[in-house]
């Protein structure tokens, strides 16, 4: 994907929808008890963007602190995860690249948390996996 490709998406029932005016700078796969109880999935799939590079169209994410510093956005209408912030990178926002039109546009680049990844779901791909965030040690 070309850096200067827009992206679009939104919520499951539309009340929400936003368009990128870049390629995001990161994807990652996300296995973190968190990531896997506000979406009711195994995993979440993340990318990342310059809060400038991310326009609503439409609608606007109700935020819920999951923690001090982080909060997921989701829609009101129909509950799905949109987005993730950590209050302490104000200059950055991560979307679920599953709200995506296409999610066939962007492929994630590494796996974090893979501590909690549930023991029944295989994964065959060459993407680095962190046991915790990606500052931790590499697993081979």
């Amino acid at each position: 994907m070309k850096t200067s490709e827009m992206l679009l998406g939104g919520c499951l029932c539309g009340a929400i929808r936003y368009q990128t005016q870049a390629a995001p700078f990161d994807a990652d796969y996300c296995h973190c008890r968190q990531c896997q109880l506000s979406s009711g999935a195994v995993m979440m799939v993340w990318m990342d963007f310059k809060r400038q590079q991310v326009k609503w169209l439409n609608g606007h994410v109700t935020e819920f602190a999951s923690s001090d510093k982080i909060r997921r956005g989701f829609c009101q209408q129909c509950g799905c995860s949109v987005s993730y912030r950590h209050l302490d990178y104000p200059d950055y926002l991560t979307l679920s690249v599953a709200t995506l039109d296409n999610p066939n546009l962007v492929a994630p680049k590494y796996h974090i948390f893979t501590d909690n990844q549930v023991s029944w779901l295989t994964l065959e791909d060459n993407c680095q996996r962190y046991p915790q965030s990606r500052s931790s040690p590499i697993v081979a």
